[in-house]
C-alpha cells in the first residue's frame, strides 16, 4: 500500500488516537472527533487498528476490518477500545500513559484469495506485506502484517491464524475462505 498519509497527517491521526485515550481517562467515553477542519481523507470511510504497547509489550489492540465510518472516528473509537475494552487487559490507568506507545494501521479493502489447497495458499502469502482474514463457518480471525515480525514462516503464520480463529492448527477444508489486505502503519 503506497503511503497515503504524509508525516503531518500521520501525526494528526496519532494525536486523535491519543486524545481519545485521554478523553477516556477523564470521561469514560471515546472522543468523537469534530470532522470539520480535518483533511477530507480523514472523513472518508476507513478501517484501522490501534495497537498500544508499554515497554515493548502489547497493552491492547482493537480494530475493524471493514470501512464503515469516517477514518478519524474509527481511529478515535479503536484507540479508546484498545485502552479500555480489550478483554485481554485491564482498563488503562493514567499512571501508564507516560510509557504508552501508539501504533496505527490503516487497512486497504480486503481481497479474496483463490487457492487450490493449503500449499497453494502458503505459496501465495507475502511475508511482511499481507494481513490475512481467515473464515470457516462462524470461525474468524485476522493477523495484521506486523505479526510477520514474530511469525516469519508462511506455514507457521497460517497455523497460528487458524488457532486464533478457533480452529486446529492443521485444520483444512475446501470451504475455508481467506482474504488478503495491506496496511499503512506508523507510530
Amino acid at each position: 500500500m503506497a503511503d497515503r498519509y504524509n508525516p503531518a497527517e500521520r501525526q494528526l491521526l496519532l494525536a486523535i488516537a491519543r486524545a481519545s485515550i485521554d478523553h477516556g481517562l477523564k470521561s469514560g467515553t471515546a472522543l468523537l472527533p469534530d470532522l470539520g477542519g480535518l483533511p477530507e481523507k480523514f472523513c472518508e470511510p476507513g478501517a484501522s487498528f490501534v495497537t498500544l504497547e508499554t515497554h515493548g509489550q502489547l497493552r491492547g489492540c482493537i480494530g475493524r476490518l471493514e470501512a464503515s465510518r469516517p477514518l478519524a472516528t474509527d481511529i478515535a473509537a479503536n484507540a479508546y477500545a484498545a485502552a479500555f475494552e480489550d478483554p485481554r487487559f485491564p482498563p488503562l490507568q493514567e499512571r501508564e500513559t507516560p510509557n504508552l506507545e501508539l501504533h496505527l494501521s490503516i487497512l486497504s479493502p480486503a481481497q479474496p484469495m483463490r487457492f487450490r489447497d493449503q500449499n497453494d495458499l502458503i505459496a501465495q502469502l507475502r511475508p511482511g506485506i499481507d494481513g490475512l482474514i481467515l473464515e470457516e463457518g462462524y470461525h474468524r480471525g485476522t493477523f495484521l502484517p506486523s505479526v510477520w515480525d514474530s511469525l516469519p514462516s508462511p506455514g507457521e503464520f497460517l497455523r497460528h491464524l487458524k488457532r486464533k480463529a478457533g480452529l486446529a492448527p492443521d485444520y483444512w477444508s475446501d470451504s475455508l475462505r481467506v482474504f488478503r489486505y495491506v496496511t499503512e502503519s506508523f507510530s
